[in-house]
């Protein structure tokens, strides 16, 4: 398992092998549907605040990026924003274009910039250890929220504004999900190692 362990391959591709350009087109495309319903999933779960909801998706959003690696990662997250834009009711409370407009607009693109950048630390093997893990999914959290409170600022008209509504409630939560994130991409490392031998 050493090779697996040394080399820039996501969890996704260590965990299901495959051979050939097909079957990986295959794999990946499951994935990235796969990621987008997880996606879905984790905005249903949430804690009602206002004007962001508490929920799942940034923990999801930087699993995302760490497991599936950066390509279908970020895709997923991709997937998953183009089904909300045409109106599939993905997000917290809905879907629509007006989500790219409304106060969770900077969230929602920050979304994908965190998969990309979570994908990219995990192809270098950020992912492996606890150190380095907590480091990256940080990084991803923070892409998150300063894009949503930059967004936010704007529609607000102020950034101490956005602070007191779209960050300082949810710090708490955010230190959570990071640190879970954080256990959950070295724990899978080890599970694909022991089913690996």
């Amino acid at each position: 398992m050493a090779d697996i362990r040394l080399s820039n391959v996501s969890l996704l591709q260590a965990a299901w092998p495959v051979q050939g350009a097909q079957q990986r087109v295959l794999r990946d495309l499951l994935m990235i549907v796969a990621g987008s319903i997880l996606l879905t999933v984790s905005a249903k779960i949430q804690v009602p605040f206002w004007p962001v909801p508490m929920t799942m998706q940034t923990y999801a959003v930087i699993l995302l990026g760490a497991v599936l690696g950066w390509r279908v990662g970020t895709a997923s997250v991709l997937l998953y924003l183009a089904e909300g834009a045409i109106g599939l009711p993905v997000f917290a409370a809905g879907g629509g274009l007006a989500y790219f407009a409304g106060p969770t607009a900077g969230y929602l693109v920050g979304f994908a910039l965190s998969a990309l950048l979570v994908g990219l630390l995990a192809a270098r093997g950020w992912d492996r250890r606890l150190p380095t893990a907590l480091l990256m999914m940080a990084a991803g959290t923070v892409v998150i929220l300063a894009l949503g409170v930059a967004w936010l600022s704007v529609f607000l008209g102020s950034l101490d504004k956005a602070v007191a509504a779209g960050l300082t409630p949810f710090l708490l939560g955010a230190v959570f999900k990071t640190a879970l994130a954080a256990l959950t991409a070295p724990l899978g490392w080890k599970l694909v190692q022991r089913l690996r031998g």
